[in-house]
């Protein structure tokens, strides 16, 4: 909570937290991939590993962050590839905006999804990836 000024009143609000990616730290495939957009993406969020993080803060489960990436910005949950998405459209370049905002419209949201889905569901074989990155199989 911070202090702030409302109509001439000195007022309690809740401080702007920054937006910040979590990912999974256990998998190589997740991690390469944080770096490389760390090197390429001029507005890169914080990221941190969901292992260190604390997820009830971001009103996310363990479940929830082993299944996909999520991304908090604005008091929002961004998970999979809305997150992926919304990394996009809080980028400085305008063609990197208009794909995240793109990505976020049907029919375009729903290949986006499956996309994100099939890498999630196979980033164990993907490069950097290890048996570590299998997600939800037995």
């Amino acid at each position: 909570m911070g202090l702030s000024w409302l109509n001439g009143r000195m007022v309690i609000a809740p401080v702007p937290r920054p937006a910040l990616l979590i990912f999974d730290g256990d998998c190589g495939f997740c991690t390469s991939t944080v770096g490389w957009l760390r090197r390429w993406l001029p507005a890169m969020p914080d990221a941190s590993p969901y292992q260190w993080t604390e997820l009830a803060e971001y009103g996310l489960s363990e479940a929830d962050a082993a299944a996909k990436v999520w991304l908090v910005v604005d008091g929002r949950r961004l998970g999979g590839h809305a997150a992926v998405a919304g990394l996009l459209t809080h980028q400085p370049a305008a063609a990197l905006r208009l794909l995240g905002h793109l990505m976020m419209i049907p029919p375009i949201s729903w290949a986006a999804a499956a996309a994100y889905a099939l890498v999630a569901r196979y980033r164990f074989a993907l490069p950097g990836g290890t048996p570590a990155c299998r997600v939800g199989q037995s």
